[in-house]
């Protein structure tokens, strides 16, 4: 079963401090015993602020190697494209973080959505060590409906245990996603939680009856402890 530690945030901002501390602690921790260290994070809004604090902290940025957890089969100028979020928060030009190495998921460049998970999967492979490749930090969000990344509930996308990467379906765009055997095999896996609209979600998270296919989110099973940063909104009574 899996081990949540709750931080509770008294508001976004907050959370968006103690998210940017805990991912600069990960890369800090990898460092100190490897070379590199490799981060994948989540897209979306909650985590954009914490992105950009995270930017200005002064890090070996050149020894780390930054993916994306998921991404929408989109162009990189989309105004949806997560890789767009991070190029205009942690990896702004001028701030020290545009100094880590970026490895967007390839995506409408290539002729199908398949093609671009097979070339990400191999992008990974090449990069992270480990069968599952393995992630010294992974950053998570979690939807109204309990998925995370890309790995919506009623579609195949959970279920994939074969491949590293797949194609998620949901909100009506493709998305290239990885599956849960990579989120799980994470050093150390964080969950990002915002706003009213999340306490049921974050409830179904936490309660250990619930079960992985109506809350995807649950497949992510790593050897430590999780650790979820939630706020005021998110937490209810929690």
């Amino acid at each position: 079963m899996n081990a949540y530690r709750i931080e509770r945030a008294k508001d976004p901002q907050d959370l968006a401090r103690r998210a940017a501390e805990h991912i600069a602690t990960a890369i800090d921790l990898a460092l100190d015993q490897r070379d590199r260290a490799q981060i994948a994070l989540s897209g979306g809004s909650t985590p954009a602020a914490a992105y950009e604090l995270l930017g200005r902290e002064h890090l070996p940025w050149d020894r780390v190697d930054v993916f994306l957890g998921d991404e929408r089969w989109v162009a990189a100028d989309d105004a949806s494209s997560n890789a767009r979020m991070l190029r205009s928060t942690l990896l702004k030009e001028g701030q020290p973080g545009s100094r880590a190495c970026f490895h967007p998921v390839p995506t409408v460049a290539l002729p199908s959505p398949e093609a671009s998970a097979d070339a990400f999967a191999q992008l990974v492979s090449g990069i992270c060590a480990g069968e599952p490749p393995v992630f010294d930090l992974m950053s998570l969000g979690l939807g109204d409906d309990g998925h995370t990344a890309s790995l919506f509930p009623g579609t195949e996308a959970p279920s994939v245990r074969d491949r590293w990467t797949t194609i998620g379906r949901g909100k009506g765009l493709d998305r290239i996603t990885l599956t849960a055997p990579v989120l799980s095999a994470a050093r150390q896996v964080l969950f990002l939680v915002s706003g009213e609209g999340k306490q049921q979600a974050l409830s179904r998270l936490l309660d250990p009856s619930e079960s992985a296919e109506r809350t995807p989110a649950k497949l992510v099973q790593p050897g430590s402890e999780i650790i979820v940063v939630a706020d005021q909104g998110a937490c209810g009574d929690h």
